[in-house]
């Protein structure tokens, strides 16, 4: 799955619409704008309609920008 469209976010806490890159699937659900979230969590994220995720497939994203450092107090 990957973020396609971020819905809202108060500070680290988000929701967004995630899609399959596999079957085109979207589910909408929420998320934590870190480091790890980006790089271990969404990849192992599995579609609800086809059970894949981009690990799965093989599927090697972009680092994604996060909204604030890491170090940053919110």
């Amino acid at each position: 799955m990957k973020i396609i469209k971020m819905v809202n976010q108060p500070r680290r806490d988000f929701r967004a619409i995630y899609e399959c890159e596999d079957c085109g699937y979207k589910a909408e659900g929420s998320g934590y704008d870190d480091r790890n979230f980006h790089d271990n969590v969404i990849p192992n994220i599995e579609c609800g309609k086809c059970g894949e995720s981009s690990n799965t497939l093989g599927i090697k994203h972009d680092v994604t920008p996060t909204k604030y450092e890491a170090w940053e107090v919110i």
